[in-house]
């Protein structure tokens, strides 16, 4: 099962691309919450590139890794990737009338219902989008 959310980012594409890949800003916006934060980030921004963050609760009562590998990387405008599980992830910049449209496509896993993913994922790229703005 596939799972798409998006948000409308009011800022260059460019701004939107460097703040998606670059470890700093990762690690100010990677939180579907404010209990949670992102530790660590590393990105090797090619195909074949590996790619991680991590992610640990506020309170270190938990944490976990998301990493992965890029499959494809077309500066600005997409990324494609298989996590370390074996699920893919597409995410694309699309820009739109001086804003960026980002979509992301993944695929679900079957430890926890689809709404719960499709809102953790959409809290995380509202954040995304919110960093973004701060920062054009």
């Amino acid at each position: 099962m596939k799972i798409t959310v998006e948000a409308l980012v009011k800022a260059p594409v460019d701004t939107v691309w460097r703040c998606w890949t670059t470890p700093q800003d990762i690690m100010a916006w990677n939180a579907a919450s404010d209990d949670w934060h992102t530790t660590a980030a590393t990105v090797d921004l090619r195909e074949g590139g590996r790619f991680s963050s991590r992610m640990e609760a506020r309170d270190g009562s938990m944490g976990f890794d998301f990493a992965g590998l890029y499959r494809r990387v077309e500066p600005p405008r997409l990324l494609q990737a298989v996590m370390a599980d074996g699920r893919e992830i597409l995410v694309e910049f699309l820009p739109q009338d001086g804003a960026v449209l980002v979509r992301e496509t993944f695929d679900a896993e079957d430890q926890h219902p689809a709404q719960m993913q499709r809102q953790g994922w959409q809290a995380i790229l509202d954040r995304f989008a919110a960093h973004v703005e701060g920062v054009a």
